[in-house]
């Protein structure tokens, strides 16, 4: 769990110090922010190679290394004197984080029988659910107490501690050692590298430049869409690909795959959404944002010990239904939003959100490779982990989009209805008298027409966040079918541990 908690707590620590970072290099935020996508995009390539590495120089081996690698480039991320450095550093470390998810998932799923794979998916849990979620609260308190290089500096212990436990206690399975998985498939990394690199870079910049009115967008669409193809028809025709799409042939694991992609847009979404709102609205700090939505992770802790025993016990489809089910209603209520709410107004949905990740985390993981053969898994988990960050990218982009777009569109009706309404210029005749009181009349009219102008602007913006919150309901609802396409798990008898 602990190179997972590391790489996970990674993604989203560095956000809430992109200004703190923007500015001692001289850079702009939307320059800063390549340091987020260097990152995501060398961590959704290396992802669905994970499992070729594994075999060709044994899975223990290979997670050290990764581990080693992502230490030493948080070292160089911490230490940078440059932007280019960052960015150089940040891209490394996404390489060397690509992997330890689905090695670390691999390893946890083989070593346990399919009966004790809930309880250990639920210990596994509490490092992909809390971390995000401690992230940003870390990352802001970091940050405003001692320097946005101690957001990167942190990982120094955990990768070292993490490094001599594996050393320690895993071992590889017999087929890792006999495994010859072939030559490497350099034309199809290259091929994933670009049709990534396009899709994160559109979902990064495309809001800010109007999606296809942009020429570059569609230039990029292009790209991305042209090596997807290309890539899929490497793998499907190559002896040895570098990734095994045929898994897809699963039932289990196309409908897992399909529901984690959802799944890590909608969570992701609202990691991504109240921070946002409380900062952009009522001006919280990001130590004091962070703060205000960490709850979650008390939820998740509660939940992932009790999921862990109930998906030994119950069907796991019913324990995933129940999830978004939970999730959905924990985002239609925070959908309430006013601009009168405190800092812990939210505390008890947020709560929700948390368990609600837990009960849909852990019995999804297990149901998806509980029809696979420990061989398939390594391959997998590499998949499964990619759909999850894709998802993810998508649903802060769609959020993003739709909170900008939805703001105009409230923005304009609410100024509409303004006109000619005796109360709202009462109020204004009203506020110009108290404040020529003080500054004299020249200025009264126009400070008061620019209140007036912010109170419209804050009220549209948590009209658009309700919007967001509402359509993350609605997803979570229209999830619930999908998890009845699972084939039913049931331990096999006689299972034994693969290490």
């Amino acid at each position: 769990m602990l190179p997972t908690f590391m790489e996970v707590l990674d993604t989203s620590i560095a956000s809430v110090a992109l200004p703190h970072i923007a500015g001692s290099f001289s850079a702009t935020t939307d320059q800063a922010t390549w340091v987020l996508t260097s990152y995501l995009v060398a961590n959704a390539v290396i992802l669905p190679a994970s499992n070729w590495f594994s075999l060709r120089f044994g899975r223990r081996n290979f997670l050290i290394f990764c581990i080693l690698v992502f230490t030493a480039a948080s070292f160089l991320c911490g230490a940078a004197l440059s932007l280019g450095m960052i960015l150089f550093a940040r891209a490394v470390q996404g390489a060397g984080g690509g992997a330890l998810q689905p090695l670390s998932q691999a390893i946890l799923l083989e070593t346990f029988p399919i009966e004790k794979r809930g309880s250990a998916m639920a210990a596994f849990g509490l490092g992909v659910v809390v971390a995000p979620v401690l992230g940003p609260t870390l990352g802001g308190w970091l940050t405003d107490e001692y320097s946005w290089r101690w957001a990167f500096y942190i990982n120094i212990p955990i990768g070292i501690f993490a490094v001599w436990m594996i050393s320690m206690y895993v071992k590889d399975p017999p087929y890792i050692a006999r495994a010859r998985p072939g030559p490497f498939d350099s034309i199809g990394l290259g091929l994933l590298a670009v049709w990534l690199g396009a899709l994160q870079i559109i979902l990064d910049k495309g809001q800010q430049d109007d999606w296809l009115n942009a020429v570059w967008v569609r230039w990029a669409i292009f790209i991305l869409a042209a090596s997807l193809i290309a890539f899929l028809i490497r793998q499907f025709r190559a002896t040895h690909p570098i990734v095994d799409l045929t898994i897809f042939r699963n039932r289990n694991f196309a409908v897992g795959g399909l529901l984690i992609a959802l799944f890590g847009a909608v969570i992701y979404g609202i990691i991504a959404t109240l921070p946002l709102f409380y900062q952009t609205v009522l001006g919280y700090t990001a130590w004091n944002a962070g703060l205000a939505v960490s709850p979650r992770g008390i939820g998740a802790l509660l939940m992932m010990p009790i999921v862990g025993i109930l998906s030994a016990r119950l069907d796991n489809r019913w324990l995933i239904i129940s999830g978004f089910a939970l999730f959905a209603f924990s985002a239609m209520w925070m959908g309430q939003l006013t601009l009168a709410i405190s800092q812990w107004s939210l505390i008890t949905p947020i709560i929700l959100s948390g368990a609600a990740a837990g009960m849909v985390f852990v019995p999804l993981s297990t149901l998806t490779v509980g029809t696979l053969k420990n061989e398939q898994i390594g391959n997998a988990s590499g998949l499964y982990n990619l759909l999850r960050n894709v998802g993810a990218s998508i649903g802060i982009a769609v959020v993003n989009t739709l909170v900008a777009r939805h703001q105009q569109i409230h923005r304009a009706e609410l100024a509409r209805n303004l006109y000619n309404r005796p109360l709202v210029r009462q109020s204004i005749d009203a506020l110009q008298a108290t404040i020529a009181a003080r500054t004299g009349t020249q200025q009264a009219s126009s400070r008061a027409y620019a209140l007036l102008n912010r109170s419209l602007d804050q009220q549209a913006t948590i009209y658009a966040y309700v919007d967001v919150l509402r359509y993350m309901a609605l997803m979570c609802i229209l999830c619930l079918p999908l998890v009845l396409l699972f084939v039913k798990v049931k331990p096999k008898n006689g299972a034994i541990a693969a290490h």
